[in-house]
């Protein structure tokens, strides 16, 4: 699947179109605002459902771009790229085909927390985003600044109170059934250097849409809150020495994100090595002696906990020691990324501090960093399709994953969200290894976002895998009798013991390898799922507990509530502020749930909980029904 040849970047732009009046149609069943990581995932998913799709861009050669970070995946972002891929999405493929190291995270913990990520080429993770959107059918690329949106009369017989039915392109009016916002960091953004400021959401990219904040705002009279970034400057390669920090090399068989991919484009041998340094109190004293020179980290906005700029960090935790990673840019890119040194001081200031640690002490600085302050429309006011409850025709792609989908609409944010595997209750039935058997079959068959190659591959593989479960199965022996079997296997003296194929490999010492060597006339055809297998028979327990707790709540929540009930005089023991969020809320369906932290109060087990095309998509996911789109027609 890693063979495919790009087009020059030239033919895609050849087939962009400019100007509206030079669009082939004036109504299109979805608009997609913004072509970064959701922008370009919305809009090949409405082109693959049957939508008659337009992507809009400010800036056509930055479509796909990897804005901050040159990487993908991590500790629970590497579940949903694997996710997305199960939904035939394209961050996955291009992943495999960018990634110039690739490593498995949390691998020492359970499969359940494994988290795949990948250092990419930022030009070739670029490249293959556009050759892709390029090779869409039904999909057309507009680059255009998107200022505010087109607005009518709500339709009486569904709710909400306004309609979004297209854009306006000029002195031409483009309609569109559906309305998908991806705009980032680029919705009314600012950019801070030192004491000054500019608009924008991007350094190099023309200013961000002021007017759609303002018209989301006034006119669709939803609530705007601000949150604020930044990314690290980009340092010469040549001018930093190595030998001064730790290499950290990548694993030696990478793993692919994709199911359709068995291996990734760049070979073991050619992957590039990542090295890790640390700050020294020389970094923390430039940062005290410049916090006046800083206006980005006076503001009060709130920024990323999880990836805090180097000021944060060393107000935050004065006197320790922080990691910098320094990463590669890409095979023939002479720049480094280093993680951990987001910074908003004058430039001559960030010079300072890099040159304060060991291996950057002759470093120079190709781009500085920078901060970025952008509006976000607090979501809460969506539902959990994700579109505005009080608009129709208008959704805000974050993401299409149920967990952080409900994270985000339930409990909304007030800094920017950070996925954790820790946040899903049933986190062992939603693993990376699993996505396909949880997505693609209903991906094809309920919403038709997947092609018929991935649902046959998907097809196959469930039914391989029910084959050789079923083989493990059928291997019953005594405890006598495997100890026979497998000599060097240390087990229970207890007699009378009859364990199954399933239960050897639960055990730590056992693969499913060394089974295959004992019984090789009924294991050996299922090699191929050798790890998968293993995990399965892990967590098989685990997650047949988790079964009868997803069915009862099932059960609770078949009950749906109607979106005018009055939560504040409803004759049931609540606190005013679970009455409060309720009423906020307004979810579709009410279930109770031993996690009380979603509402923040210790004493109240209320669980919200949604169901949107008859699939919950709450944070408590079966393994029937995890799916949602987010772009659905």
């Amino acid at each position: 699947m890693l063979t495919k040849k790009l087009p020059p970047l030239q033919s895609f732009l050849s087939l962009v179109s400019r100007l509206g009046s030079h669009l082939a149609r004036q109504h299109y069943d979805v608009i997609v605002v913004g072509g970064g990581h959701a922008g370009t995932e919305a809009a090949a998913a409405a082109a693959r459902v049957g939508a008659e799709t337009l992507l809009v861009s400010q800036k056509i050669q930055t479509i796909g771009a990897l804005s901050c970070n040159p990487s993908l995946g991590g500790v629970g972002k590497g579940q949903l790229v694997k996710e997305v891929d199960a939904l035939d999405g394209l961050c996955g493929r291009a992943g495999d085909w960018a990634g110039i190291h690739f490593s498995i995270l949390n691998r020492r913990k359970g499969p359940a927390v494994w988290g795949p990520r990948a250092q990419l080429d930022r030009q070739r993770y670029r490249e293959f985003i556009q050759s892709e959107l390029l090779s869409t059918p039904r999909l057309t690329v507009l680059e255009d600044s998107v200022e505010e949106l087109l607005v009518s009369e709500p339709n009486p017989e569904e709710p909400g109170q306004h309609r979004v039915t297209g854009i306006p392109n000029g002195s031409h009016l483009i309609s569109a059934s559906s309305v998908v916002l991806t705009t980032g960091t680029f919705l009314s953004g600012s950019l801070f250097l030192g004491q000054s400021m500019s608009p924008g959401g991007r350094i190099g990219d023309a200013p961000s849409s002021a007017g759609l904040s303002q018209t989301l705002r006034e006119r669709l009279g939803l609530r705007i809150g601000r949150l604020r970034t930044g990314t690290p400057p980009r340092i010469v390669k040549d001018s930093v020495d190595l030998s001064l920090a730790h290499v950290h090399p990548p694993d030696s068989h990478p793993t692919p994100f994709s199911f359709l991919n068995t291996h990734t484009r760049c070979k073991p041998e050619e992957q590039l090595p990542c090295y890790l340094t640390y700050t020294t109190p020389g970094v923390e004293r430039v940062v005290q002696e410049s916090l006046h020179l800083n206006c980005h980290i006076q503001q009060d906005t709130k920024g990323p906990r999880y990836c805090p700029s180097i000021e944060s960090r060393v107000l935050r935790f004065p006197g320790r020691q922080h990691q910098v990673w320094l990463e590669p840019e890409g095979v023939t890119s002479d720049l480094l990324y280093p993680q951990g040194l987001s910074m908003t001081m004058p430039p001559d200031v960030q010079l300072r501090l890099i040159r304060e640690i060991p291996a950057m002490h002759r470093a120079e600085i190709h781009t500085p960093g920078y901060g970025v302050q952008y509006d976000f429309v607090c979501p809460t006011q969506l539902s959990p399709a994700l579109q505005v409850k009080s608009t129709q025709g208008l959704f805000l792609a974050e993401s299409y994953i149920g967990v952080l989908i409900d994270d985000l609409v339930s409990r909304g944010v007030t800094e920017p969200y950070r996925m954790f595997t820790s946040r899903a209750e049933f986190r062992t039935s939603l693993r990376p290894d699993n996505a396909d058997l949880r997505l693609t079959l209903k991906g094809f068959e309920e919403v038709g976002c997947v092609s018929t190659l991935r649902y046959q591959e998907a097809v196959r593989v469930r039914d391989s895998l029910q084959d050789a479960l079923a083989a493990l199965q059928a291997l019953s022996f005594s405890t006598h009798n495997w100890r026979k079997k497998l000599p060097d296997m240390r087990m229970s003296e207890a007699k009378g013991t009859v364990l199954t194929g399933m239960d050897m490999l639960q055990y730590n010492d056992v693969s499913f390898e060394m089974l295959a060597s004992a019984f090789p006339e009924c294991l050996s055809p299922h090699m191929e799922f050798s790890q998968r297998l293993k995990i399965e028979a892990v967590y098989r327990p685990h997650c047949n507990l988790q079964k009868k707790e997803i069915e009862r709540i099932q059960k609770e929540e078949n009950m749906s509530l109607p979106q005018d009930i009055d939560y504040f005089s409803l004759p049931v023991s609540l606190s005013q502020e679970v009455r409060e969020i309720l009423d906020r809320v307004r979810p579709s369906t009410l279930y109770l749930q031993t996690d009380r932290t979603l509402l923040g109060d210790s004493s109240c087990p209320v669980r919200l909980g949604a169901r949107v095309h008859g699939h919950h998509i709450g944070r408590s996911k079966s393994l029937q029904d995890p799916i949602n789109l987010g772009t659905q027609l």
